[in-house]
């Protein structure tokens, strides 16, 4: 059972020579614009064992010089798969935690006995399954008030100062670049003190502490603290990191990224995966550091790049303008500007089509989809209720009018993503309406007042009762039947998985399990459709994107050698929270502005998703507004390379199985 395919999505236009390079001097080549030392690896689970090995060799070291180590240790979930791994290592007795003093990065301010606490979260994860002696687990003293929190930053860096400073510090880097509680803005120099936490952090804390009961406040070691430490191991994981990790590692030190002052440390190492390294320059830009492996996809992502700087389309770029980018390879490879304009120019045509199901009866050697066989049975898998419509609205609704078969599989209930007040909505309107259609049963009623009862003193990141997640699922599955009628799926073409994973009750979910793949599986076997669309949209912030993502290719990797399946295509879409880069794109979807009100009026049907929606992450755009955007955003870079001026388009990239010699 393969769990991780999703992070294997973009290694076919990665070569592993740029983020894995042999020898030290294609290393330093490859480097050049880095000012921090950065480690690349193809996923967060590698990185993670990597980040591992290395606290190990620190402690090792550290306890054969002096005979003890002293850590400090931030919380963040992005640090949860290395704090296993040191467990399985602890267990298998490679690393060994009794002389090691631990001190927690930071922690919040007042500390309550329900509310969140990083030293509560750190010893849940890590140090109450180690050999960390009690006594050596060091925090803050916070029963103290407001105005004595200075002294209490004063004497936790003297207790740091007298067992011997800090051999190591490990964090991850926030969204923002933030490490430990310093966020944007924070000073070089600043050392230990009470700190403000931002909308932002406050958001994130309450995802990663499943809980709305976040202080305002917190108590952390400053970036002079963390930068005395003899070394650093910092992560980033996953595409939403992307910008600030490029920030942090190669743009000039700045307060506005905290994490950039890592580059003024000389022993700070930062370890991130591949999407969230992909704007490091040795990977989107690669023809500036180093002599290149042209492949078709890099060739148009460099003349892409040379478009934007020069504000040409395609087609006017010469010779002068390649050699003054430094792309004069590409020169010698195709003996001129024009040769390499036309073959990129006739390479992005050949993307925009507007029939995504293939057009029957007609010339298929320069399609994305193939004419036949017509019409197609094509499945679209969607993580939430809403994501088909939010995604690939405008699409939907083409292929339901060019004739296919089109099913939709929603894979999770989204019930957590209903707000109280919505759902009160309907069973206010249960209560009037029980007489008259005769539902006003004792049943009902001893329901009814349960719930009334729970929601008047549900108690901030309490989990919803049974029948409350019942009704909030019915909530959502209907909009989602409301949003299919209305761009012509026939009623029997809709599918409510609800993948076991998903249904918690929390923020917090299960792992991906062979009961959810098999669930995905069956659907497949049982329609075998000739297209299949799936969310590839992994920046998703709450990871749900991602775990379904996981099941659907866990699946496909299961039947990929049957028979039906050498027939079948897979795309991956985006739109919720990010859109695919025009260089990964193979099949683009123009949508009229008819069209496009038709994909928001979809996108409405789903109205508990509207305003009071809890999960629109930093965006204070609604997810219609988003959608539209990044549609004519695309539209918009079409025409700015020289095609025709499409009122939005929508992209997809297509997904090949993974072959176990890959």
């Amino acid at each position: 059972m393969k769990t991780n395919l999703s992070s294997k999505i973009k290694l076919e236009y990665i070569p592993k020579r740029y983020y894995d390079p042999k020898g030290e001097v294609e290393l330093a080549t490859l480097t050049q614009k880095e000012k921090v030392y950065t480690k690349i690896f193809e996923t967060a689970g590698e990185g993670s064992d990597y980040l591992a090995q290395s606290i190990i060799k620190y402690i090792n070291k550290s306890i054969e010089t002096k005979g003890k180590c002293n850590i400090a240790l931030g919380s963040s979930p992005s640090l949860d798969s290395t704090y296993a791994a040191l467990i399985r290592y602890n267990e298998e007795g490679q690393v060994d935690f009794s002389n090691v003093t631990v001190f927690s990065l930071c922690e919040f301010f007042p500390l309550t006995k329900t509310g969140p606490s990083t030293l509560r979260r750190l010893k849940e994860v890590f140090l109450d399954h180690v050999d960390c002696k009690p006594e050596n687990i060091k925090t803050f003293d916070l029963d103290v008030s407001k105005e004595d929190i200075y002294g209490c930053c004063k004497a936790y860096e003297e207790e740091i100062r007298n067992c011997g400073g800090l051999d190591l510090t490990v964090c991850a880097i926030g969204e923002a670049g933030s490490l430990a509680f310093n966020g944007p803005g924070t000073p070089e120099a600043k050392m230990c003190r009470l700190v403000l936490l931002n909308d932002e952090m406050r958001h994130n804390i309450t995802s990663e502490y499943h809980t709305d009961e976040v202080p305002h406040t917190a108590v952390s070691l400053g970036l002079a603290n963390i930068l005395e430490s003899q070394h650093v191991l910092t992560c980033a994981w996953g595409e939403n990191k992307a910008r600030i990790v490029q920030q942090t590692v190669e743009d000039i030190p700045s307060p506005t990224v905290p994490a950039s002052c890592l580059q003024g440390h000389s022993h700070s190492v930062v370890v991130v995966d591949l999407p969230a390294a992909e704007l490091i320059t040795r990977i989107s830009q690669p023809w500036k550091v180093t002599s290149c492996e042209w492949t078709d996809k890099l060739i148009r992502r460099a003349i892409v790049w040379l478009c934007e700087i020069t504000n040409k389309p395609i087609l006017k770029l010469t010779d002068k303008d390649y050699n003054e980018a430094g792309l004069g390879e590409l020169l010698a490879l195709y003996d001129s500007a024009y040769n390499v304009n036309i073959k990129i120019f006739n390479d992005l045509q050949h993307t925009i089509t507007g029939w995504p199901g293939g057009k029957p009866n007609a010339d298929d050697t320069y399609r994305p989809e193939r004419a036949f066989p017509y019409p197609k049975r094509v499945l679209i898998f969607s993580p939430h209720p809403d994501d088909d419509v939010i995604s690939m609205g405008g699409t939907l609704k083409r292929l339901v009018d060019q004739g296919h078969d089109v099913s939709v599989a929603y894979q999770t209930s989204g019930n957590i993503a209903v707000g109280d007040e919505d759902m009160m909505r309907y069973v206010m309107l249960m209560d009037s309406i029980a007489e008259r259609f005769a539902i006003d049963t004792p049943e009902f009623a001893k329901i009814s007042k349960e719930i009334h009862e729970f929601i008047k003193n549900k108690k901030n990141g309490e989990t919803d009762t049974e029948d409350v997640r019942f009704l909030k699922t019915k909530i959502r599955q209907g909009e989602a039947r409301i949003a299919c009628q209305y761009v012509g799926v026939k009623p029997e073409n809709v599918h409510f998985l609800n993948l076991p994973f998903y249904e918690t009750g929390t923020i917090k979910k299960g792992d991906l399990t062979e009961k959810d793949i098999k669930i995905v599986r069956d659907l497949i076997t049982s329609i075998k459709p000739h297209e299949i669309f799936v969310a590839g949209d992994l920046a998703d912030p709450h990871g749900t994107h991602k775990v379904c993502t996981d099941a659907v290719f866990a699946a496909i990797d299961d039947v990929k050698d049957d028979d039906w399946m050498k027939d079948c295509r897979i795309w991956m879409y985006r739109g919720a929270w990010a859109e695919w880069e025009i260089d990964h794109i193979q099949m683009a979807v123009p949508i009229s502005p008819e069209e496009l009100r038709v994909k928001r009026n979809s996108i409405l049907k789903h109205q508990s998703q509207m305003e009071n929606a809890p999960f629109l992450g930093n965006d204070d755009r609604l997810f219609w507004q988003r959608a539209e955007d990044r549609n004519r955003a695309t539209a918009r870079l079409y025409h700015a390379l020289g095609f025709p001026s499409y009122e939005a388009i929508e992209a997809f990239v297509e997904y090949h199985p993974i072959r176990d010699e890959e």
